[in-house]
């Protein structure tokens, strides 16, 4: 039987065989993904990503799927019902700022912009290639001070490297894995 050669953080538990398979570093340029990328990323500050993936569907459900209209429309009551979720990370300032996101995207779409014109910006439009797997890059760092300027929250420089790699703006499938050659093609 031949052994599926991926990244080696992916080996480490079975949940991340699906996730490194079907979505970690293949390009996305959905907006409602895109959110839903940046939220998990968001959430996960502090933890570790087995955490947010096995809270991923509770996330999905408290935050109905990602739907930026009804996520921007949550108010303070809806703050304090997913403070008693356990099903998602119970962190008041992230839950905050999944909303706060979600209004600035919306404000975008409003005026005729998109959240994932924006972040495909950063890299002209093409996914980056990398392979190194560093915590934090330059493109990051300005990525971050660019968010923060228009008002997005959580999403400082190893966060949106994280996103990069997970939306895949970025190709960080080190070269032994099966997908680095499969984006990248």
């Amino acid at each position: 039987m031949t052994r599926i050669m991926r990244c080696d953080w992916a080996n480490s538990h079975e949940l991340f065989y699906d996730y490194h398979d079907k979505e970690w570093g293949i390009p996305e340029y959905n907006d409602q993904k895109l959110f839903e990328i940046l939220t998990l990323e968001s959430a996960q500050s502090g933890l570790s990503w087995l955490t947010i993936l096995k809270k991923r569907s509770g996330y999905r459900k408290a935050f109905l799927d990602f739907d930026i209209q009804t996520v921007a429309s949550f108010g303070q009551d809806k703050v304090e019902a997913l403070l008693l979720n356990a099903e998602i990370v119970r962190h008041r300032q992230k839950i905050e700022s999944t909303i706060n996101n979600a209004k600035i995207i919306l404000s975008m779409q409003s005026n005729g912009q998109s959240f994932s014109k924006l972040v495909w910006s950063y890299v002209n439009g093409t996914p980056m290639r990398d392979g190194t797997q560093p915590s934090k890059t330059a493109l990051s760092d300005k990525m971050s001070k660019e968010l923060k300027k228009l008002g997005f929250k959580f999403v400082g420089s190893t966060t949106c490297y994280s996103f990069l790699q997970a939306a895949g703006l970025v190709n960080d499938h080190q070269p032994h894995c099966f997908m680095c050659k499969d984006i990248s093609e």
